[in-house]
């Protein structure tokens, strides 16, 4: 390889070792992506997840800005060469991009390329993924080697050598977005294993409970005119076993707090549920954190609980392209921002028509740890959920 033996491994190595440091789908995508780049001395690199309405679930670039992404619009649609590689299982490499007959061109924003190098990410005969590099980072003219005749129209700056390498890196990426899908479906299964279990122990406990506290109310009414002593004493039963319900509901409520809280803590807890959705709604959602600590336990399921409601909110109802999530310290306490670009609405409107769109709750969640929440929409604004947190 150009770069020579020793230096060509030990780069592929530390990609190969990038790779294998994640978990989570979309920081092995990034760190796919962005190696990449680096290994190969592209300008821009990037790697698009196909799904099955002809757009990509996901797709990450590395060499733009993200005021260029936010510019360049919606994700792209699987055509042109794109389509090439993913259904044909084809590899690309072409000296300009441009003059391919199947571009079709691309957003006025969109950043200006050239080379193009791109091979598909299989998974058995399974195109996963196509992977890309545009824009060869060339050397200086006078220290340049001959391009080789390869046989590609005009000068390609990527090499056959740079074919043979993105390749190694597209099957070792395979591999590793295959683990981290795996291992989120494993989560994923855990959690819904343990919410079922919690629901059947609640069911069978708190349910008899209430038969009882039921047939003893009822006795109580029966006695009230006969036997009044003997009704106060079912009345006082009726007490107790109200007040075993509610310990054994509270207790219940307890150990339904997300167990990955407390594993992995709030900010961790809070990227990969937002990955998901992310991942499974066509609105961009996307999570930043900037200085938050670890924070006590009643304030990280608080701010967890509203994130997750305000979020529901935004992709079920709202019609949002682009939902944000921050999270970050403010003076002595923490703060949560939910944002979309929705369709917004008139909380006064919502609360007069008895629609509370689980504002109320996310009020006592936030009332109940010391904090506050505020609310900001207007019809055809889009909507801001806000809550104030003590610690962090």
């Amino acid at each position: 390889m150009s770069q020579g033996p020793r230096s060509g491994l030990a780069a592929v190595s530390t990609a190969l070792l990038a790779m294998s440091r994640h978990l989570e789908v979309r920081d092995v995508l990034k760190t796919i992506v962005a190696s990449a780049r680096e290994l190969l001395d592209a300008q821009y690199a990037a790697l698009g997840v196909p799904d099955d309405h002809g757009g990509f679930a996901q797709f990450v670039v590395d060499g733009v800005s993200d005021e260029q992404w936010k510019a360049i619009g919606p994700l792209p649609r699987q055509h042109g060469i794109l389509a090439a590689m993913l259904q044909e299982a084809r590899f690309e490499r072409l000296a300009d991009v441009r003059e391919d007959p199947r571009f079709e061109g691309w957003p006025s924003a969109h950043p200006e390329m050239s080379d193009f190098l791109g091979v598909p990410v299989r998974d058995g005969d399974e195109v996963i993924a196509a992977l890309f590099l545009a824009n060869k980072v060339r050397p200086a003219r006078e220290d340049r080697p001959p391009a080789p005749d390869t046989g590609h129209r005009g000068d390609c700056g990527f090499t056959e050598d740079d074919e043979e390498l993105l390749a190694i890196l597209a099957q070792h990426a395979a591999i590793a977005l295959t683990n981290a899908r795996l291992y989120e479906r494993s989560r994923e299964l855990t959690i819904a294993e343990e919410r079922s279990r919690l629901a059947h122990e609640l069911h069978d406990a708190v349910s008899q409970k209430l038969f009882s506290l039921r047939l003893t109310a009822q006795a109580a009414a029966a006695l009230v005119d006969r036997d009044p002593p003997r009704a106060k004493d079912e009345l006082q039963q009726v007490a107790a076993l109200a007040a075993e319900a509610a310990d054994e509901l509270r207790a219940a409520v307890v150990e339904l707090r997300p167990a990955a809280l407390d594993e992995d803590g709030l900010v961790a807890t809070l990227r990969t549920h937002v990955q998901v959705l992310d991942r499974a709604h066509t609105a961009r959602v996307t999570f930043a954190c900037r200085g938050v600590r670890a924070l006590p336990a009643a304030q990280e399921e608080a701010l967890l609980r509203v994130a997750q409601e305000a979020l529901h909110n935004a992709l079920r109802h709202s019609g949002a392209e682009h939902v944000e999530v921050a999270l970050g310290r403010r003076g002595p306490g923490t703060f949560l921002r939910v944002t979309d670009d929705g369709c917004g609405f008139d909380p006064t409107t919502v609360r007069r028509a008895g629609r509370h769109l689980g504002l109320v709750s996310m009020r006592d969640r936030a009332s109940g740890v010391g904090g506050t929440l505020t609310v900001q929409s207007e019809p055809g604004k889009g909507t801001t959920i806000e809550m104030e947190a003590p610690g962090g």
